[in-house]
């Protein structure tokens, strides 16, 4: 949330550990919004063609990670890469205090819940 209303934008992420890791600009939104505010984070999936979605919501106080070794780990793992434009350098974790989430549709599969998977 900024002083005038909350914001929504678009980051791409990785889970590392038990938290949300995503890199920013340090002159963006994010950047400058108080770091001692609640944020939200959601992730959600649709197939129209079956009829089925999910959505997962993250909530908790997100931190600039400013420790080399941290980073340098996070990159060892799994690094977040922005799309956006221009430098992101900051990172940052939010390391979720409530995660919750739900499936829509039917016929759900262990193959068929991630639309996205890593593979090492």
């Amino acid at each position: 949330c900024t002083a005038q209303q909350p914001v929504i934008l678009p980051v791409n992420y990785a889970v590392v550990g038990e938290a949300i890791i995503f890199r920013t600009t340090p002159h963006g939104v994010v950047a400058t919004h108080d770091w001692d505010s609640p944020i939200a984070f959601e992730v959600d999936h649709v197939d129209y063609a079956d009829h089925k979605g999910w959505s997962v919501l993250a909530t908790g106080r997100a931190g600039r990670i400013e420790d080399a070794d941290e980073i340098a780990w996070i990159k060892r793992t799994w690094e977040p890469q922005p799309w956006a434009g221009g430098d992101r350098p900051l990172y940052v974790r939010l390391a979720w205090e409530e995660l919750t989430g739900r499936r829509l549709g039917q016929g759900w599969t262990h193959a068929n819940e991630t639309p996205v998977r890593r593979h090492p």
